[in-house]
């Protein structure tokens, strides 16, 4: 993995021998982003099954669900996690046990594959919706890194820039972490995309001026009516783009989509230590990577990590077969049970 906690200051590649590592690894958020965790939550599990190949077929069933509810544990909110880990728990039950190590890691590839084919299908109809000249806003970090490969809301900007397309985007700072500020200008600077970073406060104002043309960011569950979870922030981007007449779309694959929650209201919200809203951490002037208190000691402080942003302010969901419109429990539906190109509803 490229550990993220590191960005944009160091680029340093970490690797991890047991599930409980990857699992320790997902926690602390040495990668994160829907689509990598479920990622690394299907390498996890295959790692599982590497340590308890030799025990017998009872004890590895029992090794391989307590590696499962380890794993799912770790990031309760999104929910490409616990699809990849229970698909990898299904591979580990079928099959002579000399197989099913094998089918487990091959269910692992499976899913990267998937991912990097639903990344890069999601940049080419998203990027339809670029015009030449656009101004696009995004929030937290939906790219590359987030992703196997070109991302979810970064990915049609970057097939708008290869198809000649002449493309800003506005980079939301997305406190506490940052990572809009770390990981998506790094992003963009790497390829050459122009771009600004604003403090997450500033959206509105570039709205209310015009120099906004559309929103595009990313997704953690998706529930069946159409409500979007995603990362803090998001919810209050939707309704300035409704009250100002900017377009509002989510870009995320059929794996991100949950028809066992019916509304947002069913989503769980991840909420993470204090510590986060009260430090912040980066590097000095002399090149040392340090953290800093910007409050006062013992200030008291809240952190969901993600909110949920109705489906009513919604445009389009950018997926890997085509744009879906309102009413989204008819195309959402649709698109996971008759996949094909275009614009569905």
């Amino acid at each position: 993995m490229i550990d993220q906690r590191l960005l944009p200051h160091r680029f340093q590649i970490v690797s991890f021998k047991t599930h409980r590592e990857t699992a320790n690894a997902i926690r602390e958020m040495v990668l994160r982003g829907a689509g990598a965790i479920g990622v690394a939550g299907g390498y996890g599990m295959a790692q599982a099954a590497v340590e308890a190949k030799d025990l017998p077929p009872r004890k590895f069933t029992a090794y391989m669900r307590r590696a499962a509810k380890l794993l799912k544990s770790t990031r309760p909110t999104a929910v490409n996690l616990p699809h990849a880990v229970d698909r990898c728990l299904a591979a580990s039950s079928r099959g002579p046990m000399e197989k099913r190590v094998e089918r487990i890691a091959e269910e692992a590839d499976k899913i990267a594959l998937e991912d990097l084919a639903a990344s890069q299908a999601i940049g080419e109809h998203g990027s339809e919706l670029i015009k030449d000249g656009y101004r696009i806003l995004t929030h937290c970090n939906a790219g590359a890194l987030a992703f196997i490969d070109y991302g979810t809301a970064l990915s049609p900007v970057r097939f708008a820039a290869r198809q000649g397309k002449r493309v800003f985007v506005y980079v939301d700072e997305t406190r506490p972490r940052s990572q809009g500020a770390k990981l998506t200008a790094w992003e963009l600077q790497q390829e050459g995309i122009p771009y600004a970073l604003i403090v997450d406060n500033a959206a509105g104002y570039f709205m209310r001026r015009g120099e906004v043309d559309v929103v595009i960011v990313g997704a953690d569950r998706i529930a069946a009516n159409g409500d979007v979870a995603n990362k803090i922030g998001t919810y209050e981007k939707a309704v300035l783009a409704h009250e100002n007449g900017v377009s509002f779309y989510v870009a995320a694959p059929k794996m991100t989509f949950d028809l066992g929650c019916p509304t947002g209201d069913d989503i769980v919200i991840e909420e993470r230590s204090p510590e986060e809203v009260n430090w912040v951490w980066g590097e000095d002037e002399d090149g040392n990577l340090t953290k800093v208190r910007i409050s006062a000691k013992d200030t008291p402080a809240r952190n969901p990590s993600f909110d949920v942003t109705p489906a009513k302010y919604i445009t389009g969901i950018i997926t890997e077969v085509g744009v879906l419109r309102p009413p989204y429990d008819e195309s959402i539906r649709k698109a996971l049970s008759e996949p094909q190109k275009g614009s569905l509803g």
